[in-house]
């Protein structure tokens, strides 16, 4: 009797009877560990959540806005319509970009959160390229378009837009400021007037140079190298007008 309960000493057999209390004494441990981790979780989600959306921490205190030249920024700050003091993560970026665009002067915008305190307005305005007078004043309007200003003087160093109906959903706007938005710089640069009774025929009037029968917006690589083909001879720059309306045929005066 005395050596077979050496032997179940010495090879490490547990008695039957013991083994479900140690098996359960074993697992209380693992079982309270998971239920703390889980907790710590539970509180730190919890802490991170009124640290970003009801603590004063994290907290709008400045508004920044950049690239505007036309809207003053004090506009575009009121146009956001941010208020300090809203925590940052609650600000809807994509709401006050639509607010910001809503501005006749700019074309798009960016909206960040600069963490911890600040929100970046990065707008991108529209670039006159033509002005136009109606009712008594100068408008300047972009490659839409659409009317950037307006004035009481004409501006300088901007051809004028002769249509009858400008606006950014009239064809024959459209396709007049295709055209002039289209020429090289030089070109563009001696353009005083770029008119269009219709879509089908742009003219252009050039400083020092002919008037330029356009036609449609298509096409326009070769009739640009029409016309500076013959800008490069004597007879063509005697020239007093060109139509280049269909490149196959030149018709010259």
């Amino acid at each position: 009797m005395t050596e077979a309960r050496t032997d179940q000493r010495e090879t490490g057999l547990e008695d039957p009877a013991a083994g479900p209390e140690t098996a359960a004494a074993r697992t209380r441990p693992g079982r309270w560990k998971v239920i703390f981790v889980a907790l710590l979780l539970v509180a730190v989600l919890g802490a991170v959540g009124w640290v970003l959306l009801g603590s004063k921490l994290l907290v709008v205190r400045h508004v920044e806005v950049s690239g505007a030249a036309l809207a003053p920024r004090d506009r575009i700050a009121a146009a956001a319509g941010i208020r300090l003091g809203v925590p940052m993560a609650r600000l809807d970026t994509g709401e006050i970009r639509a607010r910001v665009e809503r501005l006749r002067e700019v074309e798009s915008a960016e909206v960040r959160r600069d963490w911890p305190a600040t929100v970046r307005i990065v707008v991108h305005e529209r670039v006159p390229v033509a002005t136009l007078e109606r009712g008594g004043r100068y408008e300047r309007v972009d490659r839409h378009g659409v009317t950037v200003a307006d004035g009481a003087s004409r501006p300088a160093g901007l051809p004028e837009l002769a249509v009858a109906s400008a606006g950014p959903s009239d064809p024959a706007t459209l396709a007049a400021l295709k055209v002039l938005t289209g020429l090289p710089e030089p070109l563009r640069g001696r353009v005083t007037q770029v008119e269009a009774a219709d879509p089908e025929s742009v003219k252009l009037h050039l400083r020092g140079g002919p008037t330029v029968t356009w036609g449609p917006a298509e096409r326009a690589g070769e009739k640009i190298r029409l016309l500076e083909s013959l800008e490069r001879t004597a007879a063509g720059r005697s020239l007093h007008s060109v139509d280049v309306s269909s490149p196959e045929v030149l018709i010259t005066r």
